[in-house]
Formats: structure tokens, sequence, C-alpha cells
């Protein structure tokens, strides 16, 4: 079954009980997308956000919001301004740990591209500590129940498509700690075989240690519609989980969990990017369900409420509170 096979049935049975786009204040004549999934930090409720105006792609801040009402966010004056894409969180060390896509300007045979890592226990005095491969987005780290750090890639240079058929796959690997964590380390990952198809890429989003010892995974995996006859090309990204055995090195499930259709309509970048959400991850909820948070068209930031997609499989350990 091909993933548009898997699209179309996922589609009609699809079960969204709420959705909603964020509201950012602060940043007005910006667009905030692709941002963090929601933090508590010393009883106050975060989130970074990817900041950029619209015309502007590649040309972005990533900034801090504090909660202000449901589904509204508001800059917190003077705080730190991160030139990093798709921010991302997670706790580790008793430390918070953000990270983004840092991409300089395009350097003659290509754009550069890898992930910067900061951690610290003040939301004004983060450090970076560590850098990814160029060129790689979407590395991500995760606390295991024994201290250690768990390391997922995701390589996408062309030997990739040559040896797996897939644009991008997706590494993991365990660390000591994250004072080891290395731009080698990440590149020697060892691959995770079956998660994309030909031409497809993706990768995680956010990373969930799951009581069962598995590890839950939020993540995008997309493709290309090819325009014809001087058509556009529609880039199209599909939110999806995954559950991976660390010890065993596999895939136990995957599935599509949202599409553009789960949330409200709303603008583009682009004409390319009106089937675009990007994953940013999963929140749990008091009513067993989870808070699913998307980037929109690469435009805006949506939040829909979906069933638990690791149930059968172990619940999420600790949330991503301070």
């Amino acid at each position: 079954m091909t993933l548009r096979d898997e699209r179309g049935l996922f589609e009609q049975n699809k079960v969204i009980y709420e959705s909603a786009v964020l509201t950012f204040h602060g940043v007005e004549g910006y667009d905030v997308y692709n941002g963090s999934i929601p933090f508590e930090w010393e009883g106050k409720r975060y989130i970074y956000g990817r900041v950029e105006r619209r015309e502007e792609f590649a040309r972005s801040w990533s900034r801090l919001f504090y909660e202000t009402g449901e589904d509204d966010w508001t800059l917190v004056p003077n705080s730190m301004i991160y030139q990093i894409e798709d921010p991302f969180v997670t706790f580790a060390d008793g430390k918070l740990i953000l990270g983004g896509n840092y991409c300089p300007t395009y350097i003659g045979e290509g754009w550069h591209y890898f992930v910067n890592f900061y951690r610290g226990t003040d939301l004004e005095d983060m450090y970076q500590f560590a850098c990814g491969p160029d060129p790689m987005k979407d590395v991500r780290l995760i606390e295991l129940a024994d201290g250690k750090t768990g390391v997922f890639s995701r390589p996408n240079t062309p030997d990739i498509e040559a040896k797996y058929g897939s644009k991008s796959i997706v590494g993991f690997t365990v660390i000591d700690s994250l004072d080891c964590l290395t731009r080698q380390v990440i590149m020697d990952a060892k691959p995770i075989i079956g998660l994309f198809g030909d031409a497809e890429w993706g990768g995680p989003n956010q990373v969930y240690l799951l009581d069962s010892g598995l590890i839950g995974v939020a993540g995008h995996q997309s493709y290309v519609i090819w325009g014809k006859d001087g058509g556009r090309d529609l880039f199209t990204y599909l939110a999806i989980t995954f559950v991976f055995d660390p010890v065993k090195h596999e895939i136990l499930d995957k599935k599509i969990i949202a599409t553009r259709t789960c949330f409200p309509d709303g603008p583009c970048m682009n004409d390319q990017t009106d089937d675009t959400i990007f994953t940013s991850g999963l929140v749990p909820r008091d009513d067993g369900k989870m808070d699913l948070y998307c980037g929109l068209n690469d435009c805006q930031f949506g939040r829909a409420v979906i069933n638990d997609p690791f149930v059968g499989f172990g619940k999420i350990v600790k949330g991503y509170k301070r």
C-alpha cells in the first residue's frame, strides 16, 4: 500500500475531537509556525515559535511565548532571540534542552543546515552545547530510564536515496550523557529500516519515553506531487507516529495521525504549501486524549485533539514540566 493509499484510508476514518489555530501576540507583521510543543516552567506554560515574515522564507527566528488563554500566546518581553528554525524542547539532566535548525545563507553549492542545541536551568540563560552534522535537520534527543540519552538522526544526503530509495532515513544510537553528543555520534547512528518509501522523506519531531521501555515518536512523512505541463509542485507533509524498540532496534507500529484536513482552513506561505503540516508533537490531556500541535502551511500553528496513538505500547513517563 502506498502512502497516498494510507492517507486515503486515514481520512475516511479519522477521528478529530477538536481543532483550532493558535493566536500569537507581540510579533505583529510576522507569522508564527512550526514551533515546539507547550511546556511548563516554574508554574507557567510556554511555547517556542518560529517567527518569520511570509515573504522572507528561511529568514527565521525562534521566540518564547507564554500562555495567555486557550490557544492564545503572547511574546515574553525582552526574551532571548535564537537564529534557528522549527524549535523543539525536551528535558534531560534536570535541564531544559532547546534545539532548532540553523540555516546559513545559500553558499554556492547548496543550502547548508544543521541543528543547534542549547541547555540551561534559566530560560534567559541558555548555553549552546552541541551542533549536528551539515546537512541534517530533525536530530532529536530523549532521556532514557537509565539516565543515558537516546539520539535520533535524520541523514538526507544524495547517497541515502541511492542506497535506500527514500530521500531521508532515521537512525538511532545511545550515548552516556549529553556531553558525549558530537556530530560524528549523530552521523554514526544505526539506520532504522522501513520508515519511508521511494522518494519520500521525513523525520522525528518529538520523542517520548514510554513506561514499557519503548520509545514513542511523533514525526512527519512527506512526498511531492510533481506538477505537469508547467503546473505547480505540491509538497505534502503528514503527521505520523511510530513506536521504536531501542533494544531490538525496530519499529513496532507506524501510522498517520493527521493530515491538513484535520485543522481549520487558512492561508499558505505559497501555492506549494497548502497541503503541509509540520508536526511539533503531542501533549497528554487529562481526559486520556492528546493535543497534537502542528505547523500549518508554513505560516500558522494549529492544535487538534486526537486519540492517544501509543495505546497498547505504554504511557508517556513524564510530561514537559519543571
